[in-house]
Formats: C-alpha cells, structure tokens, sequence
C-alpha cells in the first residue's frame, strides 16, 4: 500500500487525537465509559472508549461498519493490551443492508514444527504452564491479514485512515484506567518472567492517569499503514518475531508467518421461531452451539414460565450439557476434520438429545456422551467484542483474543506487541480439559497448520428479515450460553437490552459436571429448588462481557456495554 502524507487525513481524526493528547490527558483519566447508548442512525460498542470514540469518528467520515469495526481493533490493539490485539486472531461476521451475509477467519493457526505431542512429557502427561506461557504457546497471529482482507473485499475508506488513530494513540500515549493500572500491576511478574528486554509494560505499581506510551508498536503499525500485510508478515517485523522466537525457544518461523492468509467462511444460519441466527462456523465453536441450543428449547414455553423460573433454567442447563458434549466430540478446524455440521444442526438429531432430558431430574454428564451419527464419522475473559452498526444498515460482530489476559505474556522486542497463547485451546492431550476446562478429542487435536478451536461467538440475529441484534462477548468457555442467555432475555422474556445484558447468568459445560453462577446472582430459594432436582452449582464473580446493539422498533439504535467490565462502552449518533 502507498504512503500517505498526514496532512491528507479527515480533520477528524486530528481532532479525536488532539482531544486526547490535550483536554483528555490534563486531567487524571479524561475519558469515561458510556453503558447504554441511543441513536438514529449509527453504533459503536466496544471494551473501551477510545476504542469507541475512533470507531465513531469513522462513522460520521463516512466509513461503512466494516471500516468502524477495522479502525476499532487496531485501536484496541493500543489502548486495550490485554486482549485487543496484532499478535492473535479473530473472527468476523458481516452482515450487509441488502441481506448479504459472509464471515472471515483469521483465528490463529499451529506453526509448522507443531505435533500432537509438543505439551506432553516422556510419560504422555501434559507439562503445566507450558501451552499457556512462554513462546511455545504461540500460534501463528492472524488479526493482521484478516483486518485487510476484510477491507480489500468491504471497505469503503482508504486502509491507511482506518489505522491511523491507533498510530497517534500509540505514539502519544493514553492514560490507563483503574482496572488497567490493576490488571498491568498483577502481571509484571509474569512480565519478567519471559521478557528479558525492558518494555513499557513493566513499571512498578501502575496507577490510574499514568500514561502508556508504545512507540514501537506505533513504527509496526506504521509498517502495516505503509506496505499491508507485507508490513506484518513480512521484513523488518516478521524478522523481530522470529527473533523472539529462537530466543525463547519458540518455532514460529518466517515461513509460517509469510504462508498465513485468513480464510472467508460461509456463515453459520438457522432459525429460532420469527429469528434468523448467523453466527460463526468452525473453527468457532460458537455458532454450531448456539443454534443447538436454540433448538434444544424453542418447543417449550419459557416466555410462559418466565426469566429464572427454576423450569426455565433446568432446560437451559440441560441444553448447555448436551450441546457442550457435542462440541468436545464434533468440531475443530473443518480445513482438517469432517464437521458434520448439518446433522449437528438437523432436527431429528437435536430432537433425539433432548429425547432423555427429565423435567424432573438433572442428568448426569457421564451419562451424556457426545452424539453418534449413523454412517459418519476457558479462551479466556481477556478476548475482546465490538459490535458495530452503520448508518446504511450494514452491521459487524467481531471477537478477537489473545486468549489468557495478555497472551503468553511475550512481548515481541522490536516490534511492541504480546503473542497469543492460543495454542492452549487445542486438545493438547484429547479427553485432559485446558486451562477452562473445556475436554476435546481427535477433531481438535494439534496439526500442523491446523486452527485450534474457539468459543469465540460473533452473531447477527434478524427477525422477520430485518437487522434486530449484534451480539457477542470474551468470556471463554461461557461466550456461548452469554449469548444464547442474552439474547433469549429480550426475545422470549421481554427485557430492553440494557437489562438483557446485566441480568445474572448460569453456564454449564458438561465438564465439570456443575452449573457455575454469578454470586447473588441467584436467589436461595431458587438454589435450593436446582438442588433438589440434582445440579451442583458453584459461584464465579462473573462469566462472560457482553457487547451488544439492539434494533429498536422505530429503526433506531440502542448499544450496551456490559456492567462487569467498567471499561464497555457504547457510543451512538
């Protein structure tokens, strides 16, 4: 791609920036998240303010939802370390005004000196800690190529305006949040614990206000504005991984990074009585679970029985083991692994796996066996979600992850930015569970090559042929019933979007064999009647952070960031 002199870019941009680096900065934080968001004509919800702010400063450009989307994950790569990203990978699904929908998959994909074996000792054990730190645990990264190819087939601005905020937040700096500061202190042992050069992140006892300036990280994004994917996968950038890699043993090479090339995939689509569901094929395990749960419980009156009535949630829960059984069994990568989605999907199969569920009784996980099919064969929080909304109708649900809070925690010296650990998310050793406990087999075994699974969830829903919702979240292994929650909270149960996102969640994924819920999420009484029917609970602070806009009947807009992270923010006009 061509250089472009900065004095050609939208005033636009200069004014988001300067506002930042001037008004902004001379005061302790200068910016502040917006939960709940109202407009007539666009959205922009992200995990974080500056994030959004660039985003809309898009929008009113006149940029499509591709380019805001695009313009928001390299901003996020700046201003959101932990998880926004270039070092990992994502997936997008687009939805288009006049219907079209399309997907594109830049997840990570397994280096070429990858095997099946690489985490487990001489006895066949998995070795602790060693896919989830370090430079082993890294996957090729994909966000890069995938941001472009988004662009080359959808965008509307010039690539290097998109990327051109995110450049000026990273050489000017911005100042961290509260949670930040926190997050950034709890990790600087992990820091040094595989960074021998000094980098911006380690500082002792970072506080809210301190302000986090990443000038290499802005010559590598430069790199990308200047010359594309050449300026990632390719040179002087390329050359700093691989560097990094051979320092600590890592096997990436240059090789693998100059043959990644992100994949576009036809959606996952069905239908939940007036709503039509698209969502994310394999390697996202997401789209394929939420539909089976939609399925799974469409037939029974829930709107009747209401939010939280214990038969409500008893379904729920035995729809979430069932699905969750399924995905250990059936999905990966299907470059590599027959996915035999359609028959996932297909009614007689979802009929039969409800066919021993008891409105009576919980079952038993270790009854609950993935599904056969007659002649065929915890991602972590610090993922990231923005869904985006133009003035035209068109709408991007993207989620992207360096999986555990900032990837292997491997800064790439010369170039400014963590590494995934993505490679966690493999069966490292089919039937052990990863760090979320979730249990794969041979269809999520690792290949060379081969993209690892995700519970990764990007989803655009329709209702009677019109946009109605964008949805998604990180959350790991509780992104799907997030969603599938959140969603059925405004559809069966008649909430507004704002209370369908802060309202209390429940996950169960066959593995361990209880349902996890938020604390004081639950009443005791409603506890106590789960028991009696047999389930095991056990409470977390919180599951997965959702980020989602809603079309309001009159056509406007409402965007809601989540409550459990105090950085979601929601931006409109």
């Amino acid at each position: 791609m061509p250089k472009i002199r900065c004095s050609i870019f939208f005033s636009v941009f200069f004014l988001v920036i300067s506002l930042s680096s001037s008004t902004l900065f001379a005061q302790q934080l200068g910016y502040s998240s917006n939960k709940n968001a109202l407009g007539s004509q666009a959205m922009v919800v992200s995990p974080h303010p500056l994030a959004s702010e660039v985003g809309l400063a898009i929008l009113k450009a006149g940029g499509n939802a591709i380019d805001a989307t695009i313009a928001v994950q390299f901003a996020q790569a700046v201003v959101y370390p932990r998880a926004g990203n270039i070092g990992g990978g994502g997936f997008m699904v687009i939805r288009l005004n006049n219907g079209e929908t399309a997907t594109i998959d830049y997840r990570e994909k397994a280096p070429r000196k990858a095997h099946r074996n690489m985490y487990l000792d001489q006895a066949g054990n998995i070795v602790p800690g060693l896919s989830t730190k370090g430079h082993l645990a890294a996957g090729v990264p994909g966000t890069v190529d995938g941001l472009i190819q988004a662009h080359e087939k959808y965008g509307k601005l010039p690539f290097q305006q998109l990327i051109q905020p995110a450049i000026e937040l990273a050489e000017n700096g911005y100042p961290v949040s509260q949670t930040e500061a926190a997050r950034l202190n709890r990790f600087q042992d992990d820091f040094k614990a595989v960074n021998d050069d000094p980098n911006p992140f380690i500082k002792e006892n970072w506080k809210e206000g301190d302000i986090l300036k990443q000038t290499l990280l802005a010559q590598t994004l430069t790199r990308i504005q200047q010359k594309g994917r050449a300026g990632f996968y390719k040179g002087k950038v390329a050359k700093a991984i691989v560097k990094e890699m051979k320092e600590g043993n890592g096997i990436i090479s240059r090789r693998d990074l100059a043959k990644y090339r992100a994949q576009w995939r036809a959606a996952v689509t069905g239908q939940y009585k007036d709503y039509t569901v698209i969502s994310m094929p394999p390697p996202s395990s997401g789209g394929v679970a939420l539909l089976q749960l939609l399925k799974m419980v469409e037939d029974y009156p829930i709107e009747d029985w209401g939010f939280h009535d214990p038969r409500t949630i008893h379904l729920m829960v035995e729809a979430e083991r069932r699905a969750y059984a399924d995905r250990s069994q059936h999905l990966g990568d299907m470059d590599f692994y027959p996915v035999p989605i359609d028959s996932l999907l297909s009614k007689e199969y979802v009929e039969g796996r409800m066919a021993n569920f008891s409105p009576k009784k919980a079952s038993l996980s270790s009854d609950i066996l993935a599904g056969a099919f007659q002649g065929q064969i915890k991602e972590s929080f610090e993922t990231t979600h923005s869904s985006v909304v133009d003035k035209d109708g068109n709408a991007v649900s993207l989620t992207t992850t360096l999986n555990s809070n900032f990837g292997c925690k491997v800064w790439v010296d010369e170039a400014g930015f963590f590494l995934n650990n993505e490679m966690d998310d493999f069966s490292s050793k089919p039937g052990v569970p990863n760090q979320f406990g979730l249990v794969g087999a041979e269809a999520n075994a690792i290949q060379p090559g081969k993209r690892m699974l995700s519970s990764m969830t990007p989803t655009i829903i329709e209702k009677d042929g019109e946009l109605f919702m964008v949805i998604g979240a990180p959350g790991g292994s509780t992104i799907i019933t997030a969603v599938f929650q959140v969603f059925l909270n405004v559809a069966a149960f008649g909430m507004d979007l704002e209370a369908a996102v802060n309202a209390s969640r429940f996950h169960h994924q066959w593995l361990p064999d209880r349902i996890l819920i938020e604390k004081n999420g639950i009443k005791e009484e409603l506890k106590e009647k789960l028991k009696a029917l047999g389930h095991q609970m056990y409470e977390v602070n919180y599951m997965a952070v959702i980020k989602a806009i809603h079309r309001l009947q009159d056509g406007s807009l409402q965007g809601v960031g989540d409550r459990r992270n105090p950085d979601d923010d929601a931006k409109g006009y």
